[in-house]
């Protein structure tokens, strides 16, 4: 099922993602991850590219086709421009195609030091090839503006190109204040995005993991966090808890505010999946 119509269909999708680490998630783990997933029933599940935006990892196209054909639910591939030739992106569409994917991630990826230049520099410019491919393209929204573009309305005249190119969802970079995210939902309607946003929220897990997320996303820090952070910094499975509930929060305050959809970046973790759901479905 396309994403567009679970959209239509749907008041309030609730979404995973699979995050294969460095591009290393073997299919004997991955079919583990989505047995766990697919109890779960969610709406659809996305899966990432190699982590860091160091390529279109292979087996993206593979377990996405699983989740689709082993497990019945909707799933999204991922998939970067960096290095990307127009002869590579007709490449990709076709083996989608042939495994039976029908919803795609377009992202720009990080630019990585060696990575030749392919003939795409932006999302925005791979989304049409996709769309006539007979794809339904999602794309990322960020509502504290990319962490690359210092101009927050030129983020959204970004936003709205993606949308323009043909793009039919938008799922939203982590953000760890809910107000960040009213506040750009708001900018957007102004720009004239008209598509689904879904809202992407991860648990905060470990000072590490928090660090490495504000400067690759540049995404804020609130004032709870930090004490959380504080509070917990000798007990990591405290802390571990601490972050699941926060991220709960957030997501329940979002159901409420009336966010298009809610996806969690579950890290391949049973238990933030499930504590998800708990609070979403109850």
């Amino acid at each position: 099922m396309k994403v567009d119509e679970i959209f239509k269909t749907c008041e309030q999708p609730i979404s995973f993602e699979m995050f294969p680490p460095k591009g290393e998630l073997s299919l004997d783990v991955a079919r583990e991850v989505c047995t766990g997933f697919s109890e779960l029933a969610p709406d659809f599940i996305s899966v990432t590219c190699s982590a860091g935006g160091s390529g279109n990892s292979g087996k993206t196209t593979e377990i996405a086709a699983m989740i689709r054909g082993d497990f019945s639910v909707p799933s999204v591939a991922h998939l970067t421009c960096q290095g990307l030739t127009a002869q590579g992106l007709a490449q990709k569409a076709e083996q989608m195609r042939a495994a039976g994917i029908e919803n795609v991630l377009a992202l720009r990826g990080d630019i990585v030091p060696g990575v030749e230049p392919g003939d795409y520099s932006f999302a925005k410019d791979i989304i049409p090839a996709l769309v006539d491919g007979g794809f339904c393209v999602g794309a990322a929204a960020y509502p504290e503006g990319h962490i690359d573009c210092m101009d927050f309305q030129e983020s959204l005249v970004h936003l709205k190109q993606k949308q323009d190119a043909g793009a039919s969802f938008f799922v939203t970079q982590l953000f760890f204040e809910n107000e960040c995210f009213y506040r750009f939902r708001d900018a957007a309607e102004k720009a004239g995005i008209t598509i689904p946003i879904t809202c992407g929220i991860m648990p905060f897990l470990g000072k590490a993991q928090v660090s490495r997320m504000i400067f690759m996303c540049g995404a804020s820090l609130p004032s709870p966090i930090i004490k959380l952070l504080a509070r917990y910094e000798d007990d990591p499975a405290a802390l571990r808890q601490a972050g699941i509930e926060y991220a709960c929060a957030q997501l329940e305050d979002l159901k409420r505010n009336g966010a298009d959809g809610l996806h969690v970046y579950t890290m391949n973790s049973q238990d933030i999946a499930a504590a998800a759901m708990g609070v979403l479905r109850k």
